[in-house]
């Protein structure tokens, strides 16, 4: 019954459904986990890496974080090819905004922009939905630190940034299949202010997050031994 409602995405089914939706959906379903954390003094991202070959150079690849400009950075979940396309094209409204104003592009504006144009493809023919979601996470003058989601979350108003790093960790300890956390199943990213106020984007080696998670008793030994 559903092959006579899928074939574009401005048709309802009988029950009021709209099967490319729910595809793009189900696409998301089945990627590795990804979460942000908004604290009082910076934001946290972590996401499950999963690794395809041990040939594969770790402290040069990110394939679930990726800075859109010196103050957003984005988490994905989905299908990878959609992901970069709109991660390209955040990227050049954010440096076309730059260009114009001469200052970093407002953090809700940027979400809007990228929302507006994955909206337009469940509106036309010819066209399906992105399969992939966003955290996004940045600073502005406007609102401060800045964290959003297709889906409403919850969070805690007064965390700090150490906090919310340890309860990334402790998240996806509980969410991944596996029975040990390591560099090699991990990417964490952070973005907070430094000491001159200005927005700062840190993008976690491999060994520091090891040692986050040897901080934090979630990796190797230590969890085989809960």
């Amino acid at each position: 019954m559903a092959r006579r409602y899928d074939a574009r995405t401005t048709i309802f089914s009988p029950e009021g459904r709209l099967y490319q939706v729910e595809y793009a959906m189900e696409a998301i379903s089945h990627a590795g986990t990804a979460l942000g954390i908004l604290a009082s003094d910076g934001i946290v991202i972590a996401a499950e890496k999963k690794v395809t070959s041990k040939l594969l150079e770790q402290a040069t690849t990110s394939e679930k974080i990726y800075l859109l400009n010196d103050n957003v950075i984005c988490g994905v979940a989905g299908i990878t090819a959609d992901a970069n396309i709109l991660i390209n094209y955040a990227r050049q409204a954010a440096q076309q905004y730059l260009f114009t104003y001469d200052e970093d592009i407002p953090v809700e504006q940027l979400v809007q922009r990228l929302c507006d144009l994955k909206q337009g493809y469940t509106q036309y023919g010819g066209l399906r939905p992105f399969g992939v979601s966003f955290i996004y996470a940045g600073h502005d003058s406007h609102y401060g630190f800045q964290l959003y989601h297709s889906d409403p979350s919850d969070y805690k108003d007064d965390i700090t940034l150490k906090e919310a790093k340890e309860l990334a960790a402790k998240v996806l300890s509980k969410t991944m299949d596996s029975t040990t956390l390591s560099s090699e199943k991990l990417e964490f990213a952070t973005i907070s202010l430094n000491d001159e106020n200005k927005v700062v984007y840190h993008l976690y080696k491999p060994d520091e997050i090891d040692l986050l998670l040897k901080e934090y008793n979630l990796g190797g030994q230590e969890t085989e031994q809960q």
